[in-house]
């Protein structure tokens, strides 16, 4: 573009947010997002909510990409996720029924395409009876996302990329006329009931006098407030969460309250795109309309209805972690903004050692939790103190906490004020401390003591479990590791590149192999996947592993010999899993390949000519059938060219023609081969690792025939696996 064309203005926000309007409007939604990936985080952050207050939706405001959401779902299969009621949501989606407790449909778009997804968006609507979104909605939903996809497009393609915010923007609600209609205000005051407005995020807005006069409290000191903070007697979890329904779900609803010491209201709650509207009646209680069965009943506990969502989110959220970094992010995500914390630290427990560990930490200074990791438990210091005790500490400011521990030993991060310590209690003993501290001096109340008290057990059981799957997972990466070779034999006249990726699935093993094998003045090189992604299928991959080694070097046949040799010993030891494997024999002085293949797919060559798969002998799975025979196929490899070998992994997902997948891997492999062989293989697994989620484990041998009179003989160690 010349510097003279006029490019308009820039993109921005507020194109995302016309354009999420236009999704919204397509299936009579009133509420949605934007969500887009951050590539600093490798998360998808939401960039913009329209039509909610994002304390609803706080929890996941930044979420993984392989988080059961909606939003991720329509990324990964490319097209409309709807859910057109709670029921629905349940089933699927169990975290967030959990959570957002309301009867609403939740759909959700993918922005952008497969070779590019920039984000998705969701819609949030009333309850559906049809299950299905009309095909003219299902139009504009991707009319408005293709347009989304191109505001992004043009802002990075003008230098001024849309990133997400670290929180979402939310645009003011609609708005009707203002224009104030005489006689409104007589009108108002002359009915029985008080009148108030709150806008979608809960705050008073106008309180009518007689409102004001039922509420005892001015509207000074009402307005710009939310209800449960301005009034303590409505601080209920409750009365919250009958709001929260209502503008979520946007539908009316009503609740009865007990202003103290002896007087009832009646709240009626009426919801639209700009807001809510309350009417509040004195009434004489009716408990069958209240909902409760006597006056003890009712509910009047002062906990806050967030604290108890994020408790019930954290629970759920910690259900998913896997190990124990896992947990750290976890805790941090769900805890830091929930009670405004601006650093969090977890310590575990070494008892054999009385050291305390730090496991994970975020927003504290390194060197100041370097002075703490690996001490004694033994110290007077707070964090050993809970550790030891299993008494909770909860100092109002560094003031509080330094005369508390006056030793000048005890060490206190500069910059911070309230601290929590918080013991990390299972099985009937403390396994660590939870640490959060606040930029500001930060009040404890007895209800969030008890709240963050009890968040310390459930992360202690969802460490327990995480450090017994990483001991598990090491023992099964170690197992592997063992098992697979550990350096490539370097041949004259052959350039040979191999890696190995797990699968992200499970404890990350799998039965992928492969294994170069110098024999006399030829070599033979196999690739292999045993059934299966567990300790099982590594075992009996490093069993199968060893049996091809010691027939290959003594057996005086073919491949094909070889292959029916292995087959037969797999089938005498009566394994459950099954094992394809491709095993080729190759003179490197000639070029001449030998090849037998055993239910594994095809290899692919790229030369002069150009990047094709080459036809292997058909042959049945290793260990079903012990009369199996293996034929051989015979191709030349001439100087310069390059063979691939791989499993299934590399090549197959769901939805994707494999006989096209290795098409591309080997158009991929002709553009790549001309590039040192290193290259080319971190070319060919380039889309793999950037899977965060991959289904299967990948193998891979790439063999390039130089001249003969390269020399080198010398083992090298290349990198072949990338956790």
């Amino acid at each position: 573009m010349s510097g003279s064309e006029p490019v308009g203005p820039l993109p921005g926000p507020g194109d995302l947010i016309d354009g999420l309007r236009r999704a919204m409007a397509a299936v009579e939604a009133h509420a949605g997002g934007v969500y887009l990936w951050d590539a600093e985080s490798s998360a998808l952050r939401m960039a913009v909510l329209v039509g909610m207050p994002p304390d609803l939706l706080h929890a996941w405001h930044t979420v993984s990409p392989d988080a059961a959401l909606p939003v991720t779902d329509a990324i990964r299969t490319g097209g409309l996720v709807w859910v057109p009621a709670s029921a629905g949501l349940a089933r699927s989606y169990p975290r967030i029924a959990l959570v957002l407790p309301y009867d609403v449909s939740i759909g959700s778009y993918p922005i952008g395409d497969r070779d590019a997804v920039h984000g998705a968006l969701f819609v949030i609507g009333r309850s559906r009876q049809n299950p299905e979104v009309p095909e003219e909605g299902v139009r504009e939903l991707d009319s408005a996302a293709r347009e989304l996809a191109r505001v992004l497009e043009r802002s990075r393609d003008l230098g001024a990329p849309i990133v997400p915010p670290k929180t979402p923007i939310i645009p003011d609600p609609p708005h009707s006329s203002r224009t104030p209609v005489a006689g409104f205000t007589e009108m108002v005051e002359r009915l029985p009931q008080g009148l108030c407005a709150l806008d979608t995020n809960g705050r008073f807005t106008v309180v009518s006098e007689t409102a004001s006069e039922l509420l005892e409290a001015p509207s000074g000191a009402l307005v710009g407030r939310t209800p449960w903070a301005a009034l303590p007697w409505l601080n209920d979890p409750a009365y919250e969460d009958r709001y929260r329904a209502t503008v979520f779900s946007r539908v009316p609803s009503n609740f009865v309250a007990l202003h103290p010491p002896d007087r009832w209201l009646s709240f009626r709650l009426y919801p639209d795109d700009t807001g809510v509207t309350v009417a509040i009646t004195p009434t004489e209680v009716d408990w069958t309309d209240a909902g409760t069965e006597s006056e003890e009943d009712a509910p009047r506990s002062p906990t806050r209805t967030g604290f108890l969502y994020h408790v019930l989110h954290l629970a759920s959220a910690l259900t998913e972690a896997a190990g124990v970094t896992d947990v750290v992010r976890i805790v941090a995500e769900e805890i830091m903004p929930t009670f405004g914390a601006s650093a969090l630290a977890l310590f575990g427990h070494d008892q054999r050692r009385q050291r305390l560990l730090l496991l994970g930490q975020r927003g504290f200074d390194p060197d100041f939790l370097e002075l703490l990791n690996e001490s004694t438990s033994r110290t007077r210091a707070p964090v050993a103190r809970t550790t030891v005790t299993g008494v909770p500490g909860f100092f109002r400011s560094a003031d509080n906490l330094r005369s508390a521990y006056p030793d000048p030993g005890v060490h206190i991060q500069d910059g911070l004020e309230g601290w929590a310590f918080l013991p990390l209690v299972t099985s009937g003993r403390t396994a660590g401390t939870c640490v959060l501290a606040f930029t500001d001096q930060h009040t404890f109340s007895v209800q969030e003591r008890g709240v963050l008290t009890a968040l310390g057990g459930l992360i202690a059981q969802a460490l327990e479990r995480a450090r017994l799957y990483d001991f598990k997972l090491g023992l099964a990466h170690g197992l592997q590791d063992a098992l697979l070779p550990r350096w490539t034999p370097q041949v004259r006249g052959l350039s040979v590149a191999t890696r190995y990726l797990p699968g992200t699935d499970g404890m990350d093993i799998g039965g992928d192999f492969y294994d170069l094998i110098p024999l006399g003045g030829n070599t033979g090189a196999a690739i292999g996947d045993v059934q299966g992604h567990n300790v099982s299928a590594a075992a009996l991959m490093g069993q199968l592993r060893t049996a091809l080694l010691a027939y290959a070097t003594t057996s005086d046949g073919g491949p094909g010999a070889v292959l029916r040799r292995v087959n037969q010993l797999l089938c005498l030891m009566e394994s459950e899993l099954f094992a394809s494997c491709l095993y080729l024999c190759l003179d490197p002085a000639t070029g001449r390949v030998s090849m037998a293949n055993a239910g594994h797919p095809s290899p692919i060559l790229a030369d002069e000519s150009g990047g094709r798969v080459l036809p292997a002998p058909e042959g049945l799975l290793l260990g079903i059938d012990a009369e199996a025979d293996y034929s051989e196929s015979e191709f030349t490899l001439h100087p310069g060219a390059t063979l691939a070998l791989y499993t299934d992994g590399l090549v197959e997902s769901p939805g994707v023609d494999l006989e096209r997948a290795q098409q591309d891997l080997a158009d991929r492999l002709a553009e790549a081969s001309r590039r040192p062989i290193d290259e080319v293989v971190d070319e060919l697994t380039r889309a793999a690792l950037s899977e965060t989620h991959r289904r299967d484990d990948i193998a891979l041998m790439v063999l390039r025939t130089e001249t003969w009179e390269t020399a080198p003989a010398r083992p090298r160690t290349p990198p072949r696996d990338s956790r």
